[in-house]
């Protein structure tokens, strides 16, 4: 026998309405696109750098992904198309940061909630 799903059909129609409501006002999609901004491993890496320190330029972020400066470069425009970071030039550099605190709440919340294990169950 199953134990993880109701035995019985029943619905609770009041909580059903008021979560069908806020459901349907939702950009889900716009939020499942930040996700899978995110679900790259180097695009991660990139956004965990920019927490860790709070602006690199290209050619750093290079390096510490051990990658080209032309895919650190792909990566970054990605990730800054997507409202994740953003960058700024000085001379002939090009210094990337994220885009606001959300992002680095975000990446915090969810660096710390895997370490606490709860993604392996």
């Amino acid at each position: 026998m199953n134990n993880d799903s109701c035995t019985i059909t029943c619905m609770e129609s009041e909580k059903v309405d008021f979560i069908r409501e806020k459901v349907k006002a939702e950009d889900f999609q716009g939020t499942s696109d930040l996700y899978k901004a995110l679900a790259d491993p180097n695009r991660l890496k990139i956004v965990y750098a920019l927490l860790l320190e709070e602006e690199l330029c290209v050619c750093d972020i290079a390096n510490v992904l051990d990658v080209s400066i032309a895919t650190a470069s792909h990566h970054l425009r990605f990730l800054s198309k997507k409202g994740l970071a953003k960058h700024r030039k000085s001379g002939k550099l090009v210094y990337y940061s994220l885009h606001d605190d959300h992002m680095k709440q975000l990446v915090e919340i969810t660096f710390i909630h895997r370490n606490e294990g709860k993604c392996d169950e």
